[in-house]
Parts: C-alpha cells; sequence; structure tokens
C-alpha cells in the first residue's frame, strides 16, 4: 500500500489524534505524525483486524476506507517510470536510477534520486522512499523526452 494513501486513511479516520490522546501524560509524541510512522500504523492495524476479523470482513474494510485513494489510482495513474522507460525504448535508449543522498531521521528518511539516461544524468527526483523518489526523477526526466506533454501527478 502506498504511504500517502496509508497516511492519508488514517487521518480521515482520526488515528494520529487518537493515539496523541491515548498516549499516557507526559509520553513524548513526537515523531508520531510522519508519514512513514501513520503509515506502518495503519498497516499493523489493517493486519490486526484480519488475525480477529479474517479476511472478508477487512477486505471489505479496506476498499471502504481506501475508496477515495482507489478512485483517484483508477482515474489517474501515475507511473512515471514506465511512462519514461516506454518512451526512451522507443528511441532504442534506457535509464537507471542511483540514489545520489539519503538525509533525515532514520523514521523519517529522504531519499535523492538521480536518472541517468546512456551514462548522462537527466534528472533528479527526492521522496521518502526510493520508489517515490525515482518516480520524482522520472517525472522531471519526461519533459526532457516529451517537452510538449502535459505531465499531471
Amino acid at each position: 500500500m502506498s504511504g500517502v494513501a496509508c497516511r492519508a486513511v488514517a487521518e480521515r479516520l482520526g488515528v494520529p489524534e487518537r493515539l496523541a490522546a491515548a498516549a499516557p501524560k507526559g509520553t513524548n509524541v513526537a515523531g508520531l505524525d510522519t508519514q512513514r510512522v501513520i503509515s506502518s500504523i495503519t498497516e499493523a492495524v489493517i493486519g490486526a483486524v484480519y488475525l480477529v476479523h479474517g479476511y472478508e470482513t477487512t477486505a471489505a474494510a479496506v476498499v471502504e476506507a481506501f475508496q477515495p485513494e482507489i478512485e483517484e489510482a483508477l482515474d489517474h495513474p501515475v507511473d512515471f517510470k514506465s511512462a519514461l522507460q516506454e518512451r526512451l525504448a522507443q528511441r532504442a535508449r534506457t535509464v537507471v536510477y542511483r540514489v545520489a543522498a539519503e538525509h533525515g531521521p532514520p523514521h523519517d528518511r529522504v531519499f535523492d534520486v538521480v536518472a541517468t539516461v546512456d551514462g548522462e544524468e537527466v534528472a533528479t527526483g527526492s521522496g521518502t522512499s526510493k520508489k517515490s523518489a525515482e518516480q520524482a526523477a522520472a517525472r522531471a526526466a519526461l519533459v526532457l523526452y516529451e517537452p510538449r506533454a502535459k505531465v499531471v501527478g
């Protein structure tokens, strides 16, 4: 599941506020609101519901909770890496992604990725996961190979 989608669902359900309210008095709740932590908590809750209530109940609840994100993904699929790879394949070129830097604390990492086409660095991107940073770099590179195309996302 996407970290962005898990966080959106958690926020709609008030999970960050409920966690902060349930914490014992004096507990440091800093860091509970990062995307990675909230996403992990959402996935853990889904897993716990599955263990207690089984697949059918859990699947129905997940589909209902994630409905806006599912509709958005179906209406506006975003896979810039595949789109870039297709454009480059038409030109007999290839892309390679390399993590250039990682920064931030371990629980809230940010990755900087460089997209290289046939040995030439053409674009960079950043994200809270290697995958999202690669998508950002591919999105930036797409503009170079289809300057008239409107890149949405």
